[in-house]
Order: structure tokens, then C-alpha cells, then sequence
């Protein structure tokens, strides 16, 4: 398969609605999407990642009023909010409709459910005219991808169509809250902060960081956002070794940064998980072997940041 690449919303919308599977950016990382109404496509996205069958789908949309297609029930606690956060890097776990295909959420009775903010993704959204589901557009267990170079070392020739955008904005996946459950549950942190989720709602619960905790969303597999290289965490540059097939990333500068084979020393916690993964992949192409990656406070994006760093480091 020759995989397209195109700058058109448009010419990716009508790719993806005659069956076909597109990557497309979105604020946080590229998503790989098909209709969610075609099911024979929707299987394809898992196939094309070496995706397991029992990982759910995040259903993106395009406006509010194409949730109804996909979810059975929208709980107050979720209007709430998709008031505050939506179009954003939130995804809602609500009630699944009837009428959605099992194969989007892996056989189960609920659906996460996101509307992405980026201008690209919304126009090429409301183009395809019908909700569709999109996991991040890489090799299953990989770095997610954040520029469409990255979905096309992943995927190219196994994807219909790749739309090209920049490198993305945040860097960092979705947060995914479960809103069945009293009080609500953050499944996955990401991109918007689990404080500001409790400044609108009040009570929020936290899923234990295992792998069996939230079978109910992506993302939280106990290996995944893996490079090729070993990834180690250190609490600071002293704790990193250096050497020529070694690199280092962190909010500190090690020592001697000369006898790393890379060093990538982040402005912030926002620019750090904003390079995360193009770091981890840029490590790869340089024959890294060992990552030293520096954790960081687990307050507002550094949960995130820290929980992709440990699930990138497990074996």
C-alpha cells in the first residue's frame, strides 16, 4: 500500500468516510482514525498497530452534538466537564449507545469519548461527518508519535493517508476521566491537570498506576511509550551515567554533558513533555542504548509526564 500524504482536510476526510484509515494531528499526539460506523475499517487501525484487540478506542468528535451517536447517557458530572475543557486534550468515559460497533471499545459497555481543539483536526473532523475513532498513530508499545515524520516511520505503507500538520502542541495524550463512577475516576493523567479537574468537580478519584487498574482506557498498559533504547530514571543528572551510546534528558544539566552520546535539557515541565516522545524517537535514530530521564514533581502536568517516563522505563 502506498500511503498519501496530504496538507487537506478535506482529501483526508474523504479517504477515511470510502473506508480507509488517516492519520491526523490533534493537539496532544497524531491519531489514527476510520469510521467508527465501518467496522471492517475499525479493525484495520488494530491490525496496522500490532494494536491488542481488548485496547478501547477514544472516539473523537467534532462538535457536542455527535456525542448521542456514540454514547447512551451523558452524566452531569460530564456536562460539566465538557463545559469547561471542551474542545480539548480531555477524553470522558461515558455509557455506550447501542448503535456503536463492540469493536471500537474492545467489547466493553462504555466509550471514551474527546473533542480535539487543534483547527486542523476540527476541520478534518467535521469533514468526515461522522465520529471516528483514533488511537495514537504509531507501532503499538512505541513513542507516541508527535509530527507526521513519526507516523510515517511507524506506518507508512500500512495507513491510506497521512494529514500533515506540524509537530503538536502539547506533546502529551489526552487525560481520560471516568464518569460512571461516583465521584469520577482519572484513568490516565495527561494533558489537563487532575487539579483543575477537582476545582470543577470537587471529589475526583485517582486509578492505582497499574496495569490492571483501568482497563477501561488506553494508555495504560504497564509497557508502553517505549523507545528501542533502555529507558532509566534518575531524581537527578548525578545519578546518570555517562557514555558515547548514552544519552540524558531532564530539567538539569548533567556535568559533563560532553561524554553523553545526547543531551536534552528541557526548559519547563511544559517543554519537557512537549519533547518527550520526539526525544525518545530521536534517541532510537542516534543508536542510543540507555536513556537517563529525570523525573519531575507529580504536580499538575508533571503526573503526566511522570507516568509516561515510568511506563516508557518498565520491562
Amino acid at each position: 500500500m502506498v500511503t498519501a500524504l496530504t496538507t487537506s482536510p478535506e482529501e483526508a476526510a474523504d479517504r477515511l468516510r470510502r473506508g480507509g484509515l488517516v492519520a491526523f494531528p490533534t493537539e496532544t499526539v497524531y491519531g489514527l482514525g476510520a469510521d467508527a460506523f465501518q467496522p471492517d475499517a475499525v479493525r484495520r487501525i488494530f491490525d496496522a498497530k500490532g494494536r491488542p484487540a481488548d485496547n478501547p478506542l477514544i472516539v473523537h468528535l467534532h462538535r457536542r452534538g455527535q456525542i448521542q451517536r456514540v454514547a447512551a447517557d451523558v452524566p452531569p458530572s460530564a456536562q460539566r466537564l465538557f463545559d469547561v475543557f471542551a474542545p480539548g486534550p480531555l477524553t470522558l468515559i461515558l455509557p455506550k449507545h447501542d448503535g456503536l460497533p463492540s469493536v471500537v471499545t474492545a467489547g466493553l459497555e462504555t466509550v471514551g469519548v474527546r473533542l480535539p481543539r487543534l483547527p486542523l483536526a476540527q476541520s478534518f473532523l467535521e469533514a468526515c461527518a461522522t465520529p471516528v475513532p483514533a488511537p495514537s498513530a504509531n507501532q503499538s508499545g512505541r513513542p507516541s508519535p508527535t509530527s507526521w515524520e513519526a507516523v510515517e516511520h511507524d506506518l507508512g505503507g500500512r495507513v491510506d493517508c497521512i494529514l500533515q500538520g506540524g509537530r503538536t502542541d502539547t506533546g502529551v495524550e489526552s487525560t481520560v476521566v471516568d464518569c460512571t463512577t461516583d465521584p469520577v475516576a482519572v484513568l490516565r493523567p495527561g494533558a489537563v491537570a487532575v487539579e483543575a479537574i477537582r476545582r470543577v468537580l470537587g471529589a475526583v478519584q485517582e486509578a492505582p498506576p497499574d496495569e490492571e487498574a483501568a482497563p477501561r482506557s488506553p494508555g495504560t498498559r504497564h509497557r508502553h511509550y517505549a523507545p528501542t533504547a533502555q529507558v532509566r530514571l534518575v531524581d537527578t543528572p548525578s545519578n546518570a551515567s555517562p557514555g558515547a551510546r548514552h544519552a540524558y534528558v531532564g530539567l538539569e544539566a548533567p556535568s559533563r554533558p560532553n561524554a553523553f552520546g545526547a543531551v536534552y535539557v528541557e526548559e519547563d515541565i511544559e517543554a519537557y513533555a512537549h519533547d518527550l516522545f520526539h526525544v525518545l524517537r530521536a534517541c532510537d535514530e542516534k543508536e542510543i542504548e540507555i536513556i537517563y530521564a529525570q523525573s519531575v514533581s507529580s504536580e499538575g502536568l508533571g503526573r503526566a509526564l511522570n507516568d509516561r517516563l515510568r511506563r516508557a522505563a518498565a520491562r
